[in-house]
């Protein structure tokens, strides 16, 4: 019965540490892409086809998308006006997460930036975050 019992659990033991494997690969993989939520918030991975970080319709309206693979979040705080800035948090150097009610969050320590400016709305973090350039040429919008 001890044989048994030492076999129980070298499989359990096994399939925790797989189902950790997992569950780490599945929230730490490059290719995350969520759907816009009520918030309007969406994040991706990579570029679209010929250079193209985004549509301009992929980003909502008093929203943004993060971009985890360029460390950018754009976002759009009124119709047709189009913001970039660095997705790293300045208090931590975490990714942001996600835009979520009017403001860029980040998943670390809160801490909350606007989408027109990426000023401090919340802490910890004290700095806005920078400014990045993109050009938005049509419905395309690029790194420039």
């Amino acid at each position: 019965m001890g044989d048994d019992l030492q076999s129980r659990r070298t499989v359990i033991a096994g399939v925790g540490a797989g189902g950790l494997a997992l569950a780490l690969t599945a929230c730490g993989g490059s290719a995350e892409t969520t759907q816009p939520a009520a918030g309007g918030s969406a994040s991706q991975s990579g570029a679209l086809a010929g250079g193209t970080l985004a549509k301009t319709a992929d980003i909502p309206v008093g929203g943004g998308t993060v971009f985890k693979d360029q460390k950018i979040v754009v976002t759009q705080p009124t119709s047709g006006e189009f913001k970039a800035f660095s997705a790293v948090c300045t208090h931590n150097g975490c990714t942001v997460g996600n835009v979520s009610d009017g403001v860029i969050v980040c998943p670390c320590h809160g801490s909350k930036f606007a989408i027109a400016d990426g000023s401090v709305k919340h802490g910890p973090a004290d700095k806005p975050l920078p400014a990045q350039q993109i050009k938005v040429e049509g419905d395309q919008i690029t790194l420039a």
